[in-house]
């Protein structure tokens, strides 16, 4: 029986984020890219959500090594998390290894972990596999797609992308490349699916150049830029337009100070001599003379944006008519937190220029005719679009059929799914462990029942009972106590507190005739009663905690 080429998601597909593919062949397994993802709303208390690996913490012994095709949260921001379970080489091109690097080092994991750097043009031996590295435009340097040779054919696996003919630096997607490819045969396309649903071809970097030099020219106030501190692209820009008008440029949140330090160090970024300020110096500057880039561009409560509007930072404070440049777009879900610190900076008199009409913002993903160029370059036998949601998936594969591959040889894949290849059929045959691990960063990893808890806890609150009972014959020593948190306020609701205190003795007074019942017994039934009671009665089930103590 032939062996077939196992291609397994365990994040990345049906969501955004936490990205991570399996490519396995015989003895052989290679991973792509190893990714976190953001908590929803319901998520109480969860920092960041990564894909389960119990598939391969089983396979161990197989795995060759981690290939990571850029230098993005989603796409490298679980390699800390997962080094805990399982032990790979990781191969990176150099911002991507700098920024492994920090991360790593911050979780005491760099002296365990062997990384090699690698550049686009070079190929990667990995057990069966040869990958080769391919030059590609995406809103941060250093990015590539793969192209995965296997023993039943090529397989191009593009990573985001995006067609620039004007980059910031680093040149222009290598399309020859992928051409060369496709007229030697591409047995299947893993091509990322985030902007399908836009038409036309994405709009390149230096538009948002073009749309700082309006802003900063004849700009007498102090300009506040906040963009993903990951779009090395875009703080260059500022530089240069800070450089071109004459101003200082000072920084501020953490991931910002470490992504200019590092992209600095390689040389992905050129910041003049003297033109970097410490931000205590800022104040002692002419406005006019003022650039500060800062973190917080989706309006997380810690970051630096956040707490110059709210006055929590401590050495920024937002004067009327300051200039505020926000260059991003929200990540779903984050739209109310970005309009929460616009509204706060607008308050303080400060000028904010920030909607999606405004040209301060442009995506670092493909276009539907960026997609079908790549389609038609590398002229794939089987297509599977990766890296969204089921709509754009699904959108990504009419594309693909519009384009002349066979709709039987297009397959939509969910996270756990084996697709099975050969060099004439690709089939769904069963599925592994996945899903998603939640952390949290204080506690480490938290399983549903916590997670299931404190919904419980955030939606209805919380009843605790005390009573201390005799141990002799369970009769009633002290008690009940009730003490409630965000379910009701026991001064305004005296009368529901004596009837539920009444609902604990008739439960208690019935334990003492029990024989044999012990004290998990009597909290269970404590449990129960009030639980109904307090459904009938408020239509609410708080969580419900006895505590009870023999004397």
């Amino acid at each position: 029986m032939a062996v077939k080429l196992k291609i397994i998601s365990l994040g990345g597909l049906n969501e955004i984020g936490k990205n991570l593919t399996v490519y396995e062949y015989g003895s052989d397994i290679m991973i792509v890219d190893c990714g976190l993802g953001f908590p929803d709303d319901d998520m109480y208390g969860v920092d960041i959500v990564i894909p389960d690996v119990t598939y391969l913490v089983k396979n161990q012994s197989r795995i060759r090594g981690i290939v990571l095709t850029h230098g993005h949260e989603d796409h490298i921001g679980g390699i800390p998390y997962v080094l805990r379970e399982i032990s790979a080489p990781i191969y990176a091109t150099p911002l991507t290894a700098g920024l492994i690097h920090l991360k790593l080092s911050e979780h005491r994991l760099a002296s365990k972990t062997k990384m090699e750097v690698v550049k686009a043009g070079d190929t990667i031996r990995l057990g069966c596999f040869r990958v080769e590295l391919i030059h590609i435009n995406h809103s941060i340097p250093d990015a590539v797609s793969l192209a995965i040779k296997t023993p039943v054919g090529m397989i191009i696996h593009t990573g985001d992308f995006k067609v620039d003919t004007t980059p910031i630096s680093g040149g222009m997607i290598d399309l020859a490349r992928f051409g060369e490819l496709g007229n030697r045969g591409v047995l299947a396309l893993l091509s990322d699916s985030t902007n399908v649903e836009k038409q036309g071809y994405s709009t390149s970097e230096r538009k948002v150049g073009e749309r700082f030099d309006e802003l900063f020219r004849g700009c007498m106030q102090r300009i506040l830029v906040t963009t993903f501190a990951s779009n090395v692209h875009r703080i260059q820009q500022v530089i240069n337009y800070a450089a071109k008008y004459g101003r200082r440029v000072a920084v501020t949140g953490r991931s910002m100070e470490n992504i200019m330090k590092v992209s600095t160090g390689l040389g992905c970024m050129s910041v003049p001599d003297k033109l970097l300020v410490e931000l205590n110096h800022v104040k002692n500057l002419p406005p006019e003379q003022v650039v500060i880039i800062t973190t917080g561009s989706q309006g997380e409560e810690m970051s630096a944006l956040h707490r110059i509007a709210f006055s929590e930072h401590r050495q920024v404070e937002i004067k009327p008519g300051d200039r505020i440049l926000i260059s991003a777009s929200a990540v779903p879900g984050n739209e109310k937190t970005i309009s929460r610190v616009i509204d706060e900076l607008f308050r303080r008199g400060a000028d904010v220029i920030y909607d999606k009409h405004s040209d301060l913002h442009v995506s670092g993903h493909a276009y539907q005719e960026e997609l079908k160029m790549m389609l038609a370059l590398t002229k794939p036998k089987f297509f599977i679009p990766v890296h969204g949601e089921h709509r754009q998936l699904s959108t990504h594969a009419k594309i693909a059929a519009q384009m002349g591959i066979n709709r039987k040889n297009i397959l939509i894949s969910d996270i756990g799914v084996v697709v099975e290849m050969t060099e004439n059929s690709m089939t769904r045959n069963g599925t592994v462990p996945s899903g998603r691990v939640l952390v949290d960063g204080s506690a480490g990893e938290i399983g549903s029942v916590v997670l299931r808890d404190r919904k419980h806890l955030a939606q209805d609150g919380m009843l605790i009972v005390i009573v201390n009972i005799s141990s002799e014959d369970g009769g009633v020593i002290s008690g009940p106590d009730l003490i409630t948190r965000g379910f009701i306020y026991v001064k305004e609701s005296e009368e529901l507190m004596r009837d539920l205190k009444d609902v604990v003795l008739n439960t208690l007074s019935n334990y003492t005739n029990r024989k044999g019942a012990d004290l998990a017994a009597l909290k269970n039934s404590i449990k129960t009663t009030l639980s109904s009671y307090l459904f009938r009665k408020t239509r609410r089930n708080p969580m419900i905690l006895p505590v009870i103590s023999e004397i």
